[in-house]
């Protein structure tokens, strides 16, 4: 049997990286647990200290219940190492489409991800190779691929 998970990512504002990631994978920003206002008021009511309190929307969720949660968690240290995990945006609409049209969704969706603050790193494409994709980072510099 398979269990549930929610994927946690380290950053130093959760607030701007989890709207970033909530229109990137068309998420939306989960509310808080029934009978709290806020998640601060959650937050307060299983002890976290008031200096961790107000960093704002910090959780994203699949509105169709299908992907995993993603909880952005503040930590003190900024990113200082490639990723051992990322994400892949599968944006190409998979091979049963040709490489061109799929070229074309993956540089749009790019397009679309560098406005809302993400930085294009590099093209991952080989002569004969039927495959494209794109390495980014988002606004933290945690890296992931669109293909």
């Amino acid at each position: 049997m398979s269990v549930s998970y929610q994927l946690v990512i380290d950053c130093r504002s959760p607030e701007p990286l989890a709207h970033f990631w909530a229109a990137a994978l068309n998420y939306v920003i989960a509310p808080p647990p029934a009978g709290f206002d806020s998640w601060d008021d959650f937050y307060r009511s299983i002890g976290v200290p008031e200096a961790e309190l107000g960093t704002g929307a910090d959780s994203i969720e699949d509105p169709n219940g299908e992907g995993p949660r993603i909880w952005f968690q503040i930590v003190p240290e900024q990113k200082s190492i490639k990723n051992r995990l990322h994400l892949d945006i599968n944006a190409s609409g998979g091979r049963g489409s040709s490489l061109d049209t799929r070229r074309d969704r993956v540089e749009a969706e790019a397009t679309r991800l560098v406005a809302l603050g993400a930085t294009r790193l590099r093209t991952i494409a080989e002569p004969g190779l039927d495959h494209y994709a794109i390495a980014m980072t988002d606004p933290e510099g945690n890296e992931f691929d669109i293909n």
